[in-house]
């Protein structure tokens, strides 16, 4: 298989996935702005949308939005438990985690990543994604992560976009005008996950700094 990803973008998710389950990926970098990849390829002959991340399967067949992506990937070993089984109702629950992160989190984060365009939009786009860590801060409390317990593919996504903010605990990659200083259950959990060695070996390989 292969990923096209770009450092500490969302598709730092689906490479945390594939070193959980310990197997073997072509990394494929993309040039966010020119949307190409190597010598000479076109990621939009990839992905049209031409954003990351992008699975491209043995078959050839390309699977798109990460959501999507880590399901998949989280099923090809389903005794590791990254994702519960399908049918169950632990299933629903994590599909909501990743709905949630989708729509209320990653959505969230853009008009802070595009400041400059976003205009006033800032002002209110910022209260309300405070809001939303706000409430994972609280959900996360007496658990590990946030399905309980257990590691999923959901906080390998919930990681990725965390290092887009600022925190004294966390490296930003990004450094979005978004501060998470106060948010104890989200810190600690934070400094969890960051100690996997799946999540360890992924920032290295994007030249990501490694705390």
């Amino acid at each position: 298989m292969k990923l096209y990803y770009i450092p500490a973008a969302c598709s730092l998710a689906p490479h945390i996935v594939l070193n959980e389950l310990g197997i073997d990926t072509e990394l494929v970098l993309v040039d966010s702005k020119k949307h190409s990849f190597g010598i000479s390829g076109n990621f939009e002959e990839i992905n049209p949308l031409g954003y990351v991340p992008a699975l491209e399967l043995d078959n050839g067949t390309v699977l798109t939005e990460g959501p999507a992506i880590v399901q998949y990937l989280a099923d090809l070993k389903p005794e590791l438990g990254l994702a519960p089984a399908n049918g169950t109702i632990a299933r629903y629950k994590l599909q909501q985690w990743l709905s949630f992160l989708t729509s209320e989190i990653h959505k969230g984060f853009i008009p802070l990543l595009y400041a400059r365009l976003a205009g006033k939009y800032v002002e209110t786009a910022k209260p309300k994604l405070e809001d939303r860590y706000a409430f994972i801060d609280k959900e996360l409390a007496g658990r590990d992560y946030l399905a309980g317990d257990t590691f999923t593919v959901a906080d390998a996504y919930l990681f990725a976009l965390t290092g887009w903010g600022q925190a004294p605990w966390l490296t930003s990659y990004i450094r979005a005008d978004i501060h998470f200083d106060g948010l104890r259950n989200l810190q600690a959990w934070y400094e969890r996950v960051r100690s996997r060695p799946s999540v360890q070996k992924a920032l290295q390989a994007e030249g990501l700094a490694v705390i």
